[in-house]
Protein backbone atom coordinates (compact mmCIF):
# COMPACT_ATOMS: atom_id res chain seq x y z
CA UNK A 1 0.00 0.00 0.00
CA UNK A 2 1.03 3.45 -0.81
CA UNK A 3 0.98 6.65 1.38
CA UNK A 4 -0.49 8.50 -1.58
CA UNK A 5 -3.42 7.71 -4.36
CA UNK A 6 -0.71 7.49 -7.26
CA UNK A 7 -2.20 4.28 -8.96
CA UNK A 8 -4.77 4.85 -11.47
CA UNK A 9 -7.33 2.75 -12.74
CA UNK A 10 -9.21 3.79 -15.85
CA UNK A 11 -12.65 1.77 -17.09
CA UNK A 12 -13.76 3.21 -20.48
CA UNK A 13 -17.98 3.75 -19.88
CA UNK A 14 -19.54 0.92 -21.68
CA UNK A 15 -17.17 0.75 -24.52
CA UNK A 16 -17.92 -0.81 -27.56
CA UNK A 17 -21.81 0.77 -27.18
CA UNK A 18 -20.02 4.56 -26.96
CA UNK A 19 -18.27 3.96 -29.16
CA UNK A 20 -21.40 2.60 -31.77
CA UNK A 21 -23.07 5.83 -30.43
CA UNK A 22 -20.47 8.07 -30.95
CA UNK A 23 -19.88 6.80 -34.61
CA UNK A 24 -23.71 6.85 -35.39
CA UNK A 25 -25.64 9.97 -34.47
CA UNK A 26 -29.40 8.62 -34.39
CA UNK A 27 -28.33 6.23 -31.84
CA UNK A 28 -26.99 8.86 -29.43
CA UNK A 29 -29.30 8.82 -26.09
CA UNK A 30 -30.91 4.95 -27.60
CA UNK A 31 -30.17 1.27 -26.27
CA UNK A 32 -27.47 0.04 -27.79
CA UNK A 33 -26.17 -3.54 -27.54
CA UNK A 34 -23.47 -5.06 -29.27
CA UNK A 35 -22.84 -8.91 -29.72
CA UNK A 36 -23.69 -11.72 -31.38
CA UNK A 37 -26.98 -11.15 -33.25
CA UNK A 38 -27.68 -15.05 -34.25
CA UNK A 39 -29.64 -17.00 -32.32
CA UNK A 40 -26.66 -17.97 -29.94
CA UNK A 41 -25.35 -14.83 -30.16
CA UNK A 42 -24.34 -13.28 -26.33
CA UNK A 43 -24.00 -9.77 -25.57
CA UNK A 44 -20.95 -7.89 -25.10
CA UNK A 45 -21.53 -4.22 -24.03
CA UNK A 46 -25.02 -2.79 -23.41
CA UNK A 47 -24.70 1.21 -23.21
CA UNK A 48 -26.46 2.37 -19.97
CA UNK A 49 -29.74 3.16 -21.86
CA UNK A 50 -29.97 -0.45 -22.31
CA UNK A 51 -28.93 -1.31 -19.07
CA UNK A 52 -32.02 0.22 -17.60
CA UNK A 53 -33.98 -2.70 -19.18
CA UNK A 54 -31.95 -5.43 -17.37
CA UNK A 55 -30.15 -5.89 -20.14
CA UNK A 56 -25.86 -6.47 -19.63
CA UNK A 57 -22.99 -8.06 -20.75
CA UNK A 58 -22.35 -12.25 -21.33
CA UNK A 59 -26.61 -12.22 -21.26
CA UNK A 60 -27.86 -14.29 -24.44
CA UNK A 61 -28.92 -11.84 -27.07
CA UNK A 62 -32.17 -13.49 -27.38
CA UNK A 63 -32.98 -12.80 -23.76
CA UNK A 64 -31.80 -9.11 -24.22
CA UNK A 65 -34.34 -8.64 -27.39
CA UNK A 66 -37.29 -9.81 -25.05
CA UNK A 67 -35.49 -7.19 -22.43
CA UNK A 68 -35.49 -4.55 -24.80
CA UNK A 69 -37.08 -5.35 -28.14
CA UNK A 70 -36.84 -1.88 -29.53
CA UNK A 71 -32.88 -1.55 -28.97
CA UNK A 72 -30.26 -1.19 -31.25
CA UNK A 73 -28.81 -4.67 -31.71
CA UNK A 74 -24.71 -4.61 -33.80
CA UNK A 75 -22.21 -6.52 -34.33
CA UNK A 76 -19.29 -5.47 -33.15
CA UNK A 77 -16.50 -3.98 -34.92
CA UNK A 78 -13.50 -4.17 -33.15
CA UNK A 79 -11.25 -2.46 -35.72
CA UNK A 80 -12.42 0.54 -34.83
CA UNK A 81 -11.97 -0.50 -31.17
CA UNK A 82 -8.65 -0.95 -31.79
CA UNK A 83 -8.18 2.13 -32.85
CA UNK A 84 -9.65 3.96 -30.26
CA UNK A 85 -7.84 1.76 -27.50
CA UNK A 86 -4.27 2.63 -29.20
CA UNK A 87 -5.31 6.39 -28.92
CA UNK A 88 -6.34 6.12 -25.47
CA UNK A 89 -3.53 3.86 -24.53
CA UNK A 90 -0.80 6.37 -25.88
CA UNK A 91 -2.41 9.10 -23.73
CA UNK A 92 -2.08 6.77 -20.70
CA UNK A 93 1.89 6.39 -21.91
CA UNK A 94 1.97 10.11 -21.54
CA UNK A 95 1.84 9.62 -17.91
CA UNK A 96 4.09 7.33 -17.22
CA UNK A 97 5.89 4.43 -18.61
CA UNK A 98 4.39 1.83 -16.41
CA UNK A 99 1.12 1.55 -18.30
CA UNK A 100 -0.95 -2.40 -17.39
CA UNK A 101 -3.52 -2.40 -20.32
CA UNK A 102 -6.32 -5.30 -18.69
CA UNK A 103 -8.30 -5.24 -22.03
CA UNK A 104 -8.81 -2.97 -25.09
CA UNK A 105 -11.05 -0.50 -22.58
CA UNK A 106 -9.29 -0.86 -19.48
CA UNK A 107 -5.78 -0.36 -17.57
CA UNK A 108 -4.04 0.76 -14.66
CA UNK A 109 -0.94 3.64 -14.46
CA UNK A 110 1.56 4.38 -12.05
CA UNK A 111 1.38 8.34 -11.88
CA UNK A 112 4.54 7.93 -9.78
CA UNK A 113 6.59 6.50 -11.77
CA UNK A 114 6.02 8.97 -14.83
CA UNK A 115 6.83 11.94 -12.10
CA UNK A 116 3.59 13.35 -12.86
CA UNK A 117 1.88 12.68 -9.12
CA UNK A 118 3.44 12.25 -5.67
CA UNK A 119 0.03 13.70 -3.88
CA UNK A 120 -3.84 13.63 -3.53
CA UNK A 121 -3.94 17.11 -5.06
CA UNK A 122 -1.75 16.17 -7.92
CA UNK A 123 -3.28 13.00 -8.61
CA UNK A 124 -6.45 14.10 -8.64
CA UNK A 125 -5.31 17.08 -11.44
CA UNK A 126 -3.90 14.62 -13.38
CA UNK A 127 -6.96 12.12 -13.45
CA UNK A 128 -9.48 15.06 -14.48
CA UNK A 129 -7.42 16.36 -17.25
CA UNK A 130 -6.76 12.65 -19.10
CA UNK A 131 -10.65 12.64 -18.75
CA UNK A 132 -11.06 15.62 -20.23
CA UNK A 133 -8.26 14.82 -22.88
CA UNK A 134 -9.81 11.16 -23.73
CA UNK A 135 -13.08 13.15 -24.45
CA UNK A 136 -11.33 15.87 -26.90
CA UNK A 137 -9.46 12.89 -28.68
CA UNK A 138 -12.32 10.19 -29.08
CA UNK A 139 -15.77 12.01 -28.44
CA UNK A 140 -15.79 9.20 -25.89
CA UNK A 141 -15.80 9.13 -21.55
CA UNK A 142 -13.77 6.94 -19.48
CA UNK A 143 -14.12 6.96 -15.75
CA UNK A 144 -10.99 7.20 -13.33
CA UNK A 145 -9.94 5.63 -9.74
CA UNK A 146 -7.29 6.45 -8.03
CA UNK A 147 -5.73 5.01 -4.48
CA UNK A 148 -3.20 3.56 -3.53
CA UNK A 149 -3.25 -0.09 -4.60
CA UNK A 150 -4.34 -1.41 -7.53
CA UNK A 151 -7.50 -3.21 -5.71
CA UNK A 152 -8.99 0.35 -4.28
CA UNK A 153 -8.15 2.52 -7.71
CA UNK A 154 -10.04 -0.14 -9.52
CA UNK A 155 -13.17 -0.53 -7.08
CA UNK A 156 -12.99 3.58 -7.05
CA UNK A 157 -13.36 3.57 -11.08
CA UNK A 158 -16.73 0.95 -10.78
CA UNK A 159 -18.00 3.38 -7.87
CA UNK A 160 -17.54 6.56 -10.20
CA UNK A 161 -19.19 5.01 -13.00
CA UNK A 162 -19.99 6.82 -15.52
CA UNK A 163 -18.49 9.72 -16.53
CA UNK A 164 -16.58 9.79 -13.10
CA UNK A 165 -13.43 10.16 -11.14
CA UNK A 166 -13.25 8.72 -7.45
CA UNK A 167 -10.11 8.97 -4.98
CA UNK A 168 -9.94 7.15 -2.36
CA UNK A 169 -7.59 8.99 0.20
CA UNK A 170 -5.29 6.37 2.51
CA UNK A 171 -6.59 5.53 6.12
CA UNK A 172 -10.46 5.73 4.99
CA UNK A 173 -10.31 1.94 2.71
CA UNK A 174 -11.90 -0.10 5.39
CA UNK A 175 -14.65 2.90 5.98
CA UNK A 176 -15.34 2.89 1.79
CA UNK A 177 -14.91 -1.24 1.49
CA UNK A 178 -17.06 -2.39 4.85
CA UNK A 179 -20.59 -1.49 3.26
CA UNK A 180 -19.79 -3.05 0.12
CA UNK A 181 -21.18 -6.67 -1.09
CA UNK A 182 -17.90 -9.10 -0.89
CA UNK A 183 -18.58 -9.56 -4.73
CA UNK A 184 -16.52 -6.34 -4.83
CA UNK A 185 -13.72 -7.88 -3.61
CA UNK A 186 -11.47 -9.96 -7.19
CA UNK A 187 -11.72 -13.73 -7.13
CA UNK A 188 -15.12 -13.27 -4.93
CA UNK A 189 -17.14 -14.91 -8.08
CA UNK A 190 -20.86 -16.34 -7.70
CA UNK A 191 -20.13 -19.71 -6.53
CA UNK A 192 -17.68 -18.19 -3.80
CA UNK A 193 -20.01 -15.58 -3.09
CA UNK A 194 -23.32 -17.79 -2.35
CA UNK A 195 -21.14 -19.82 -0.21
CA UNK A 196 -20.04 -16.82 2.08
CA UNK A 197 -23.99 -15.99 2.13
CA UNK A 198 -25.38 -18.82 3.61
CA UNK A 199 -22.71 -17.98 5.82
CA UNK A 200 -24.40 -15.39 6.73
CA UNK A 201 -21.29 -13.05 5.10
CA UNK A 202 -22.86 -10.55 2.48
CA UNK A 203 -20.32 -7.27 2.87
CA UNK A 204 -16.98 -6.67 3.28
CA UNK A 205 -16.88 -5.33 6.91
CA UNK A 206 -18.93 -8.83 7.51
CA UNK A 207 -16.02 -10.84 6.08
CA UNK A 208 -13.54 -8.59 8.41
CA UNK A 209 -15.59 -9.43 11.16
CA UNK A 210 -15.15 -12.80 10.49
CA UNK A 211 -11.54 -13.37 11.07
CA UNK A 212 -8.95 -14.96 8.80
CA UNK A 213 -9.40 -18.06 10.42
CA UNK A 214 -12.86 -18.66 9.66
CA UNK A 215 -12.08 -17.56 6.13
CA UNK A 216 -9.08 -20.08 5.53
CA UNK A 217 -11.43 -22.92 7.39
CA UNK A 218 -14.43 -21.69 5.17
CA UNK A 219 -13.01 -21.32 1.43
CA UNK A 220 -9.30 -22.59 1.91
CA UNK A 221 -5.64 -21.20 2.88
CA UNK A 222 -4.74 -19.71 -0.35
CA UNK A 223 -8.03 -18.11 -0.83
CA UNK A 224 -9.06 -17.24 2.88
CA UNK A 225 -5.93 -15.38 3.82
CA UNK A 226 -5.55 -13.34 0.32
CA UNK A 227 -9.35 -12.46 0.65
CA UNK A 228 -9.02 -11.42 4.19
CA UNK A 229 -6.22 -9.23 2.81
CA UNK A 230 -8.59 -7.61 0.06
CA UNK A 231 -10.84 -7.02 2.95
CA UNK A 232 -8.69 -4.97 4.82
CA UNK A 233 -7.68 -3.13 1.58
CA UNK A 234 -4.34 -4.27 1.60
CA UNK A 235 -2.82 -5.24 -2.31
CA UNK A 236 0.69 -4.66 -3.31
CA UNK A 237 0.88 -5.92 -6.27
CA UNK A 238 2.73 -3.71 -8.67
CA UNK A 239 1.79 -2.18 -12.14
CA UNK A 240 3.17 -3.96 -14.50
CA UNK A 241 3.91 -2.25 -18.09
CA UNK A 242 3.74 -4.85 -20.37
CA UNK A 243 2.40 -8.53 -20.34
CA UNK A 244 3.46 -11.15 -22.93
CA UNK A 245 0.67 -13.08 -24.90
CA UNK A 246 0.71 -16.51 -23.61
CA UNK A 247 -1.46 -17.87 -26.62
CA UNK A 248 -3.40 -17.35 -29.65
CA UNK A 249 -6.85 -18.60 -30.47
CA UNK A 250 -9.99 -18.27 -33.10
CA UNK A 251 -13.25 -20.00 -32.36
CA UNK A 252 -16.66 -20.01 -33.69
CA UNK A 253 -20.36 -20.49 -32.58
CA UNK A 254 -22.98 -22.12 -35.03
CA UNK A 255 -26.29 -21.00 -35.51
CA UNK A 256 -27.18 -24.33 -35.82
CA UNK A 257 -25.21 -27.97 -34.67
CA UNK A 258 -22.67 -29.59 -37.46
CA UNK A 259 -22.99 -32.81 -38.18
CA UNK A 260 -21.50 -33.40 -41.46
CA UNK A 261 -18.21 -34.79 -40.63
CA UNK A 262 -16.65 -32.78 -43.81
CA UNK A 263 -18.27 -29.79 -42.83
CA UNK A 264 -16.88 -29.80 -39.26
CA UNK A 265 -13.32 -30.47 -40.89
CA UNK A 266 -13.65 -28.05 -43.00
CA UNK A 267 -14.77 -25.27 -40.35
CA UNK A 268 -11.33 -26.74 -38.41
CA UNK A 269 -9.55 -25.59 -41.32
CA UNK A 270 -10.90 -22.38 -41.67
CA UNK A 271 -10.35 -21.42 -38.31
CA UNK A 272 -6.92 -22.62 -38.32
CA UNK A 273 -5.86 -20.11 -41.07
CA UNK A 274 -7.55 -17.28 -39.09
CA UNK A 275 -5.49 -18.34 -35.68
CA UNK A 276 -2.09 -18.79 -37.93
CA UNK A 277 -3.19 -15.20 -39.21
CA UNK A 278 -3.73 -13.67 -36.16
CA UNK A 279 -0.70 -15.63 -35.06
CA UNK A 280 1.75 -13.84 -37.72
CA UNK A 281 0.16 -10.26 -37.09
CA UNK A 282 1.43 -10.31 -33.51
CA UNK A 283 4.52 -11.31 -34.36
CA UNK A 284 4.69 -14.68 -32.65
CA UNK A 285 4.82 -18.37 -33.45
CA UNK A 286 4.04 -21.57 -31.66
CA UNK A 287 4.95 -25.39 -30.05
CA UNK A 288 1.47 -26.46 -29.23
CA UNK A 289 -1.63 -26.28 -31.41
CA UNK A 290 -4.91 -26.99 -29.45
CA UNK A 291 -8.22 -27.81 -30.77
CA UNK A 292 -11.45 -27.06 -28.56
CA UNK A 293 -15.07 -28.71 -29.45
CA UNK A 294 -18.34 -28.21 -27.90
CA UNK A 295 -20.69 -30.84 -28.68
CA UNK A 296 -24.30 -30.37 -29.08
CA UNK A 297 -24.80 -31.68 -24.74
CA UNK A 298 -22.64 -28.37 -23.88
CA UNK A 299 -19.51 -30.52 -23.45
CA UNK A 300 -16.54 -28.84 -24.18
CA UNK A 301 -13.31 -31.13 -25.26
CA UNK A 302 -10.02 -29.81 -25.82
CA UNK A 303 -6.99 -31.80 -27.37
CA UNK A 304 -3.53 -30.65 -28.27
CA UNK A 305 -0.35 -31.42 -29.74
CA UNK A 306 2.94 -30.03 -29.63
CA UNK A 307 5.35 -29.90 -32.58
CA UNK A 308 9.04 -30.14 -32.10
CA UNK A 309 9.28 -26.44 -33.06
CA UNK A 310 7.78 -22.95 -32.91
CA UNK A 311 5.77 -22.46 -36.35
CA UNK A 312 3.65 -19.94 -38.17
CA UNK A 313 3.19 -22.09 -41.24
CA UNK A 314 -0.34 -22.67 -42.04
CA UNK A 315 -0.30 -26.16 -43.38
CA UNK A 316 1.84 -27.71 -40.41
CA UNK A 317 -1.59 -26.07 -38.06
CA UNK A 318 -3.85 -27.16 -40.51
CA UNK A 319 -2.38 -30.93 -40.38
CA UNK A 320 -2.11 -30.78 -36.80
CA UNK A 321 -5.41 -29.68 -36.25
CA UNK A 322 -7.03 -32.13 -38.62
CA UNK A 323 -4.82 -35.05 -36.57
CA UNK A 324 -6.29 -33.43 -33.26
CA UNK A 325 -9.98 -34.01 -34.99
CA UNK A 326 -9.58 -37.31 -35.69
CA UNK A 327 -9.89 -38.08 -32.30
CA UNK A 328 -12.73 -36.37 -31.09
CA UNK A 329 -16.48 -37.87 -31.44
CA UNK A 330 -18.57 -35.14 -33.11
CA UNK A 331 -21.70 -37.63 -33.04
CA UNK A 332 -24.75 -36.08 -32.23
CA UNK A 333 -23.61 -32.25 -33.33
CA UNK A 334 -20.86 -29.85 -32.69
CA UNK A 335 -22.17 -26.21 -31.29
CA UNK A 336 -18.65 -24.67 -31.12
CA UNK A 337 -15.19 -25.50 -32.16
CA UNK A 338 -11.94 -23.38 -31.88
CA UNK A 339 -8.05 -23.55 -32.90
CA UNK A 340 -5.61 -21.96 -30.50
CA UNK A 341 -1.47 -22.24 -30.53
CA UNK A 342 0.00 -21.52 -27.36
CA UNK A 343 3.96 -21.87 -26.28
CA UNK A 344 4.36 -18.67 -28.42
CA UNK A 345 8.09 -17.43 -29.25
CA UNK A 346 8.92 -14.44 -31.20
CA UNK A 347 10.85 -16.68 -33.95
CA UNK A 348 9.92 -20.01 -35.98
CA UNK A 349 11.93 -22.69 -36.67
CA UNK A 350 10.60 -24.82 -39.11
CA UNK A 351 8.82 -28.40 -38.73
CA UNK A 352 11.15 -30.56 -40.80
CA UNK A 353 8.92 -33.90 -39.79
CA UNK A 354 5.81 -32.40 -40.66
CA UNK A 355 7.57 -31.29 -43.74
CA UNK A 356 8.79 -34.53 -44.72
CA UNK A 357 5.72 -36.37 -43.73
CA UNK A 358 3.78 -33.96 -46.39
CA UNK A 359 6.38 -34.94 -48.62
CA UNK A 360 6.08 -38.50 -48.27
CA UNK A 361 2.55 -38.15 -48.18
CA UNK A 362 2.51 -36.02 -51.91
CA UNK A 363 5.09 -38.79 -53.10
CA UNK A 364 2.71 -41.69 -52.22
CA UNK A 365 -0.02 -39.76 -54.19
CA UNK A 366 1.86 -39.61 -56.94
CA UNK A 367 3.12 -43.11 -57.19
CA UNK A 368 0.09 -44.56 -56.99
CA UNK A 369 -1.92 -41.74 -59.03
CA UNK A 370 -3.97 -40.53 -56.22
CA UNK A 371 -3.38 -37.16 -57.17
CA UNK A 372 -6.02 -37.26 -59.98
CA UNK A 373 -8.58 -39.51 -58.57
CA UNK A 374 -10.35 -36.82 -56.33
CA UNK A 375 -8.66 -37.73 -53.28
CA UNK A 376 -8.73 -35.70 -50.44
CA UNK A 377 -6.36 -32.65 -49.81
CA UNK A 378 -6.20 -32.44 -45.95
CA UNK A 379 -3.42 -29.89 -46.00
CA UNK A 380 -4.89 -26.89 -48.40
CA UNK A 381 -8.69 -27.73 -50.11
CA UNK A 382 -10.40 -26.49 -46.82
CA UNK A 383 -8.25 -23.25 -46.76
CA UNK A 384 -8.57 -22.50 -50.54
CA UNK A 385 -12.29 -22.55 -50.10
CA UNK A 386 -14.48 -20.00 -50.95
CA UNK A 387 -17.51 -18.95 -48.56
CA UNK A 388 -19.45 -16.62 -46.94
CA UNK A 389 -18.83 -14.68 -43.99
CA UNK A 390 -21.48 -14.78 -40.94
CA UNK A 391 -22.12 -12.11 -38.98
CA UNK A 392 -21.08 -14.33 -35.93
CA UNK A 393 -18.04 -15.19 -37.26
CA UNK A 394 -19.24 -18.73 -38.77
CA UNK A 395 -19.20 -19.36 -42.56
CA UNK A 396 -21.89 -20.54 -44.66
CA UNK A 397 -21.53 -23.92 -46.56
CA UNK A 398 -18.60 -23.97 -49.19
CA UNK A 399 -20.28 -22.75 -53.05
CA UNK A 400 -20.32 -26.06 -54.96
CA UNK A 401 -17.73 -25.57 -58.70
CA UNK A 402 -19.44 -23.98 -61.28
CA UNK A 403 -20.22 -26.70 -64.47
CA UNK A 404 -18.37 -25.94 -66.84
CA UNK A 405 -20.01 -23.79 -69.85
CA UNK A 406 -22.94 -22.90 -67.23
CA UNK A 407 -22.74 -19.35 -65.56
CA UNK A 408 -23.77 -19.23 -62.19
CA UNK A 409 -25.10 -16.49 -59.90
CA UNK A 410 -22.86 -14.55 -57.65
CA UNK A 411 -23.87 -15.67 -53.78
CA UNK A 412 -26.05 -12.68 -52.61
CA UNK A 413 -23.97 -10.42 -50.30
CA UNK A 414 -24.86 -10.40 -46.39
CA UNK A 415 -24.68 -7.00 -44.80
CA UNK A 416 -24.93 -7.30 -40.75
CA UNK A 417 -26.40 -4.49 -38.57
CA UNK A 418 -23.89 -2.21 -37.77
CA UNK A 419 -21.45 -2.66 -40.34
CA UNK A 420 -20.12 0.15 -42.17
CA UNK A 421 -20.77 0.72 -45.67
CA UNK A 422 -20.40 3.20 -48.89
CA UNK A 423 -22.84 4.14 -51.51
CA UNK A 424 -21.64 5.68 -54.69
CA UNK A 425 -24.18 8.97 -54.06
CA UNK A 426 -25.09 9.30 -50.78
CA UNK A 427 -21.49 8.62 -49.34
CA UNK A 428 -20.96 7.04 -45.96
CA UNK A 429 -23.42 5.34 -43.70
CA UNK A 430 -24.15 1.71 -41.66
CA UNK A 431 -26.46 -1.02 -42.12
CA UNK A 432 -29.53 -1.00 -39.92
CA UNK A 433 -30.74 -4.22 -41.24
CA UNK A 434 -31.58 -6.81 -43.57
CA UNK A 435 -33.74 -9.36 -45.44
CA UNK A 436 -35.82 -10.43 -48.17
CA UNK A 437 -33.29 -9.19 -50.87
CA UNK A 438 -33.00 -5.99 -49.37
CA UNK A 439 -30.50 -3.85 -47.09
CA UNK A 440 -31.73 -0.65 -45.38
CA UNK A 441 -28.83 1.90 -45.17
CA UNK A 442 -28.79 4.81 -42.63
CA UNK A 443 -26.60 7.44 -44.34
CA UNK A 444 -24.57 9.64 -41.66
CA UNK A 445 -21.24 9.40 -39.79
CA UNK A 446 -19.50 11.24 -36.74
CA UNK A 447 -19.78 14.70 -35.88
CA UNK A 448 -22.77 14.68 -38.35
CA UNK A 449 -26.90 15.44 -37.72
CA UNK A 450 -28.65 12.34 -37.68
CA UNK A 451 -29.10 10.78 -41.61
CA UNK A 452 -31.86 9.81 -43.70
CA UNK A 453 -32.63 6.31 -44.19
CA UNK A 454 -32.86 4.44 -47.79
CA UNK A 455 -33.33 1.02 -49.04
CA UNK A 456 -31.50 -1.04 -51.95
CA UNK A 457 -31.51 -4.35 -53.01
CA UNK A 458 -28.42 -6.50 -51.41
CA UNK A 459 -26.98 -6.64 -54.68
CA UNK A 460 -26.69 -2.67 -55.45
CA UNK A 461 -23.64 -2.31 -57.29
CA UNK A 462 -23.38 0.99 -56.21
CA UNK A 463 -23.61 0.09 -52.58
CA UNK A 464 -20.11 -1.75 -51.03
CA UNK A 465 -18.54 -2.11 -47.68
CA UNK A 466 -16.01 0.20 -45.93
CA UNK A 467 -13.59 1.07 -43.82
CA UNK A 468 -15.12 2.45 -40.21
CA UNK A 469 -14.41 6.53 -40.61
CA UNK A 470 -12.68 7.79 -37.14
CA UNK A 471 -14.93 9.20 -34.06
CA UNK A 472 -13.33 12.55 -34.27
CA UNK A 473 -11.55 14.35 -37.04
CA UNK A 474 -11.52 14.00 -41.16
CA UNK A 475 -14.31 12.02 -42.23
CA UNK A 476 -14.28 13.02 -46.07
CA UNK A 477 -12.37 10.13 -46.82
Amino acid sequence: MRAAPTILHLDMDAFYASVEQASKPSLRGKAVIVGGLGPRGVVATASYEARRFGVHSAMPTAQARRLCPNGAYLIPRFTLYRQVSDVVMAMLRELSPLVEPLSLDEAFVDLEAGGVAFDSDSARATGERLRADIRAATGLSGSVGLAGSKMLAKVASEEAKPAGLLLIEPGTERALLAPMSVRTLPGVGPATGEHLRRAGITTVGELVEAGEDELVRMIGRAHGAGLYRMALGLDDRAVVAERDAKSVSVEDTFDVDLHDRVRIRGEVQRLADRCVTRLRDSGHSGRTIVLKVRRYDFSTLTRSETLRGPTDDPAVVREAAARLLEAVDTTGGVRLLGVGVTGLADYTQEDLFAQSLAAGSEAADAASGAGGAGGEDRTGAAAGRTGLEAADGASAAPEAPEPPGEPQDAPERRWAAGSDVRHVLYGPGWVQGSGVGRVTVRFEQPGSEPGRVRTFRVDDPDLEPSDPLPLVGDTTG
